[in-house]
């Protein structure tokens, strides 16, 4: 089933109708498979067992996404994101947020230069490709925002003077439960701009069992070598995001999103930013699978993750369970509801 339009443009190039534009777009979806695939591994020696964790992170970076995981201490989400970080040789940064930790420490903060008689800025550690921030709940509301301006533009602003983020850039966030002791809710504005959130979950016993084998005599993480360099990532990201989406999956697409704001169990339903990051990641996906166009179970599997995390749920929506298993049932629900395109509606 091929949900690409023969006149019209896929993959990596503008005319697919001829031999050469086919091999052009066919190399490309193999290229980025195969980095796609390099890093998948590079992290599985790492994490074992969470295979449908590191496909959606891997995911995620090449839509140029950030990516919130959540779960109890101890599971492996920092190890997570530290393996991804290590996977590229790019520059990588960690921010441990706290309680007293201040925006200026997040960003950077201009500094008086006596002898020069000038003001300096001084980068933070948000100026790398790969920022992995620790337990981003535990930091008040308004150090989590200083993050909002990075996530969404790529760029700092700090006394009126704006300074470009190095590209690549993605954030890769973990946070505990809300109801664990010292956190603090993230704000809507701050979800949404992360692409996707997962959880970990606890390892099976022979996925355990397996850790501390591997972990019995050194650390897997140190043996983790760069596969790929920061420009191999961006023009990867650059690919990806030229992955043909048929018009019937971008109708799909909106009225999933047009489904969650009409729900009467959510009072405020997903943004017109989550429909384009279902898009950029659906693209990616189609792009891991080693394909340059989208079909809908890209679009199926990604909906979850995406769109989950944002939902604001009314009194009845979240009564009785946990809120991040009340929006899972409703993506569930809405995903039944909006009927699926056919390769005819595509064609």
């Amino acid at each position: 089933m091929e949900y690409g339009n023969s006149g019209e443009t896929r993959g990596a190039t503008a005319s697919p109708t001829t031999s050469t534009g086919r091999d052009r777009a066919s190399n490309a979806a193999v290229a980025l498979q195969d980095g796609a695939r390099q890093i998948r591994e590079s992290v599985s020696s790492v994490i074992s067992g969470k295979d449908e964790q590191v496909h959606l992170a891997v995911v995620v970076l090449l839509a140029g996404g950030h990516l919130l995981v959540e779960d109890v201490p101890g599971v492996g989400k920092t190890v997570l994101a530290k393996t991804l970080a290590a996977a590229m040789d790019s520059s990588v940064s960690r921010i441990q947020f706290t309680p007293d930790l201040l925006p200026s420490d997040v960003t950077g903060v201009a500094i008086y230069d006596q002898v020069e008689r000038r003001f300096e800025f001084q980068q933070g550690p948000v100026f790398a490709n790969v920022v992995i921030g620790d337990e981003i709940n535990r930091a008040s509301p308004k150090t989590q925002s200083a993050l909002l301006e990075c996530m969404e533009e790529g760029q700092v602003t700090v006394d009126g003077v704006t300074h470009k983020l190095p590209a690549p850039f993605t954030v890769f966030a973990t946070q505990n439960p809300s109801e664990m002791e010292g956190t603090y809710a993230l704000p809507e504005a701050q979800r949404d701009r992360f692409m996707a959130r997962m959880s970990m979950g606890y390892p099976e016993r022979d996925d355990e069992l397996a850790m501390v084998d591997r972990r019995d005599s050194s650390d897997p993480l140190a043996s983790v070598r760069a596969s790929l360099s920061a420009t191999d990532v961006s023009t990867m990201i650059e690919q990806a995001a030229r992955i043909y989406v048929a018009p019937a999956i971008k109708q799909y697409i909106v009225d999933l999103a047009r489904a969650t704001r009409e729900h009467p169990d959510v009072r405020v339903g997903v943004s017109p930013r989550a429909t384009l990051h279902l898009v950029r990641a659906s693209r990616a996906a189609a792009a891991v699978a080693g394909r340059d166009f989208v079909v809908p179970d890209d679009v199926a599997k990604l909906v979850g993750p995406v769109f989950a995390h944002r939902l604001v749920l009314s009194a009845r929506g979240s009564r009785g369970t946990a809120a991040s298993a009340s929006a899972a049932r409703i993506i569930d629900q809405i995903s039944q509801q909006i009927a699926v395109p056919t390769s005819a509606a595509t064609a």
